[in-house]
């Protein structure tokens, strides 16, 4: 088994910046390596090989945190593919920073830019604003 180095100051201790209290800063560089390390033993050990459940799919639709009354409507979007609207905000910047990185054309580059910036902003708005509701505005 190979000798493993610990980081130079795995635990820090640094003032906050408000002054209040300790900050603490742990590299978890070395604790990865060491799970992996045994992750990694375990398999070759044949250890994972007989755990039930075993070839089959992981049930990860587990809506036991969703209020009652609220999961129908929660499997009806779901089955729907309807995402909330900071989920589709997200994946439409993921996608146009994916386009924007692999453009060599400098007028293409800043036409995404200008399609991006827009989302962003109304992104962070939207996060900084808690839960939002989408309702139409009452004309006056």
């Amino acid at each position: 088994m190979p000798q493993l180095k610990p980081s130079p100051a795995p635990l820090r201790a640094s003032a906050s910046p408000r002054g209040r209290g300790k900050r603490y800063n742990l590299d978890m560089g070395f604790l990865d390596r060491i799970v992996e390390e045994r992750i990694q033993k375990a398999q070759e050990e044949g250890v994972f090989d007989n755990l039930p459940g075993k070839g089959k799919p992981l049930k990860l639709d587990d809506d036991n945190l969703v209020p009652e009354d609220l999961k129908l409507a929660y499997k009806i979007l779901k089955n729907s593919n309807c995402l909330p609207i900071e989920m589709e905000l997200r994946k439409e910047i993921f996608n146009l920073r994916q386009l924007l990185n692999a453009a060599i054309d400098e007028e293409t580059r800043r036409e995404l830019r200008r399609e991006l910036n827009p989302l962003l902003l109304e992104f962070n708005v939207r996060q900084r604003r808690g839960v939002a509701f989408d309702l139409p505005q009452a004309a006056g």
